[in-house]
């Protein structure tokens, strides 16, 4: 099957926008052959502690399922990614949903919101195992690649991964020597997360991703944070070897894998992480899920 990743260079919080560069980008991955297609997590939104997301979620059914759906349908395709929606009981999720020309096929909830993205959505509790007109797909979103048992629910039971991420970077604060040091180690774990999941599940993984700059302030912080997204769309095989991948900017990542499932290569950790966060990233975990659960309450659920 030839597949493809995308990676967006996303406006924040801006949906029409960044609709129109999905259309364009989806389209150029149809040109070069693509019969699946990957977006990165937030496709409609991007990702920041912006309080204008409180206000971007769309509906199950609305404008970002509709051109999903008419773009499946135009060109015969299948194509996954992540948005925030807004569901019936008033609450929003980071809900990525899996289309083809017949419809909309599945849809899996990010199980944890990760860091400030607390103020925005609630967890999910499905298994993100969907089936896609006999493939089976599942379905994971950025930090669940980092969790134990997001490879529990899928290994051994899917087809093809499809995955999205919008993974920030450290930011270059003082003292700067330590915080690029912690920034390399970060670059390094996002782009390990992506590329080591085939292994653990035992299938190909389509990773689509943002880049671009990232700026808003930090929670409960004097603090504004500056950085960027880390990139690292990629296609990778079932056997692990990384068959396309995109670092930097907008663009397309095309690939033809060999689809379905295998023994998985890697064994799981008798643990909660598959790789390291690293302290700060620990410390920031826990502290922005206090805040945005509170946030949260506040300005973004609908009682």
């Amino acid at each position: 099957m030839r597949c493809a990743a995308i990676q967006l260079d996303a406006a924040p919080a801006d949906v029409d926008a960044n609709l129109a560069t999905v259309e364009r980008l989806v389209e150029d991955a149809v040109a070069a052959g693509a019969q699946t297609i990957a977006l990165p997590e937030f496709f409609t939104t991007g990702i920041g502690f912006w309080p204008e997301l409180a206000d971007a979620a769309q509906p199950v059914d609305g404008k970002a399922t509709e051109l999903l759906l008419a773009l499946a349908r135009r060109h015969e395709v299948m194509i996954g990614g992540s948005l925030l929606i807004r569901d019936t009981d008033g609450d929003v999720r980071n809900a990525y949903l899996v289309v083809t020309s017949e419809g909309v096929a599945g849809r899996h909830d990010k199980d944890l919101p990760t860091m400030w993205e607390n103020a925005f959505y609630i967890g999910g509790h499905d298994d993100g195992v969907i089936d896609a007109g006999g493939l089976t797909v599942g379905a994971a979103v950025c930090w669940e690649l980092m969790r134990t048992q997001t490879v529990r629910r899928l290994r051994g039971r899917i087809d093809l991964a499809m995955t999205g991420s919008g993974w920030w970077s450290i930011p270059d604060w003082w003292p700067r020597a330590a915080f690029r040091r912690l920034e390399q180690r970060n670059a390094s774990t996002a782009w390990q997360a992506a590329a080591t999941f085939a292994g653990y599940v035992g299938a190909p993984i389509l990773h689509a991703a943002h880049a671009g700059t990232v700026r808003c302030r930090m929670p409960w912080l004097p603090l504004r944070y500056a950085g960027r997204f880390e990139g690292g769309t990629m296609i990778v095989a079932a056997d692990g070897t990384v068959l396309g991948s995109l670092t930097d900017g907008e663009g397309v990542v095309v690939a033809d894998i060999s689809v379905g499932r295998c023994a998985p290569r890697s064994a799981v950790p008798e643990r909660f992480w598959l790789h390291p966060r690293g302290a700060l990233q620990s410390a920031v975990w826990h502290y922005q899920r206090v805040h945005g659960r509170r946030y949260y309450r506040r300005h973004v659920a609908v009682s």
